[in-house]
């Protein structure tokens, strides 16, 4: 049968070392890989993260280079220059320091404009080395008890969380970053970590709309992608909601009316592994989140080799797999989706690491940070 593919790249996938294999260089050829998710083991040193990602590009440069590099805790390049950027729940705290309602004012405007730094800091230096693009920031509420979210959010309040985020998401946009807000409709209220159990969320839907989701209809005309979370709402419906097109669809497409790319979190978390009571493969659970709306499907750490092994197919059998899928009509390639992907990568390249050091709006939003 001869291979037929649209122009739809959807897969964002990982690699296993601090530069290409000749297996990795395969893998990116594939028509269905859109981008690479580093991680800290793919890290050594900027020059060497810069000579990576150049690789990456030389193998086809319209790939999006992606990582986790919110502050705090999941920040995945911390020496070597990189500012290692405080947790974005700092920011809520110091938006609350005032002594008295009459300094509040001022310590929201300053919590945001510090915000704006962070956010401008993060994205520039990323871009520095050649990375596109960074999944921040956290929208979800710190309701309190999510030990995977905590401090990674910047606050409670849905109001306070979307003026830093909004804040935040300026400072990227000028380093010519798109953004990633996530883990939508609300991680924050759930106690268990998504990745590794099923975490269900009880509350109604008109709950969780006057709280967690509140932050994606404010921030709608600034957010160029979201990221679902792998949490199950039973009370809207029994599909976690990367999988769920009541969500995708009937909430955040047209009752929200985003308009970005939807990407879905990482495939081989718990809460991807069992979906309506059935355990599924890679490949199902990405047509699954592909039929359901999602433009973008992030598989993570399936391209680490053990010490005792020689290879590692993972990838390579899913993207088998997700081919033969769209062959025979299992989902539907999508020419929308694929413009999405393009969008995150941006048009400006930013500066190099050089310039970056000798720019003055740079240096003054390290101060703030």
């Amino acid at each position: 049968m001869k291979k037929h593919f649209s122009h739809h790249a959807p897969v964002l996938l990982d690699i296993d070392g601090k530069s290409l294999s000749k297996t990795d260089k395969k893998r990116l050829r594939h028509p269905l890989c859109g981008g690479v998710i580093l991680f800290t083991r793919n890290w050594h040193s900027r020059q060497q993260l810069t000579e990576l990602c150049q690789q990456i590009k030389d193998v086809r440069e319209d790939l999006l280079i992606c990582v986790d590099h919110e502050g705090g805790r999941v920040q995945r390049f911390k020496s070597d220059g990189f500012t290692h950027l405080p947790p974005m729940g700092d920011l809520g705290h110091a938006w609350m320091s005032a002594k008295g309602a009459k300094h509040l004012g001022d310590a929201a405007l300053k919590a945001m404009d510090r915000a704006t730094s962070m956010g401008y800091v993060m994205a520039s230096e990323l871009k520095a080395c050649g990375v596109d693009f960074s999944f921040a920031p956290v929208l979800d509420l710190d309701h309190g008890h999510s030990s995977v979210i905590g401090n990674r959010a910047f606050h409670r309040d849905p109001q306070v969380v979307s003026a830093l985020a909004k804040s935040f998401m300026q400072g990227m946009l000028q380093a010519g970053m798109a953004n990633c807000g996530k883990h939508f409709p609300g991680h924050g209220f759930v106690t268990l970590d998504s990745h590794v159990d099923m975490p269900v969320d009880e509350r109604a839907l008109k709950s969780i709309a006057s709280e967690d989701l509140m932050p994606y209809g404010w921030l709608g005309a600034s957010l160029t992608s979201i990221m679902p979370a792998h949490v199950v709402y039973p009370k809207v419906d029994q599909m976690p909601a990367g999988f769920s097109s009541v969500w995708l669809q009937a909430v955040l497409r047209e009752q929200l009316q985003f308009t970005g790319a939807i990407i879905s979190d990482d495939l081989s978390m718990q809460g991807a592994r069992v979906l309506g009571g059935q355990e599924v493969s890679f490949s199902q659970a990405a047509v699954k989140a592909l039929n359901a709306g999602c433009d973008l499907l992030l598989i993570c750490n399936q391209s680490v080799i053990s010490k005792v092994a020689k290879s590692n197919p993972t990838l390579d059998v899913f993207l088998d797999e997700l081919t033969q899928a769209l062959l025979t009509h299992q989902w539907q390639a999508n020419e929308e989706s694929e413009h999405r992907r393009l969008a995150l990568k941006g048009h400006d390249k930013g500066l190099d690491w050089g310039a970056l050091m000798r720019e003055p709006s740079y240096h003054r939003a390290l101060q703030s940070c």
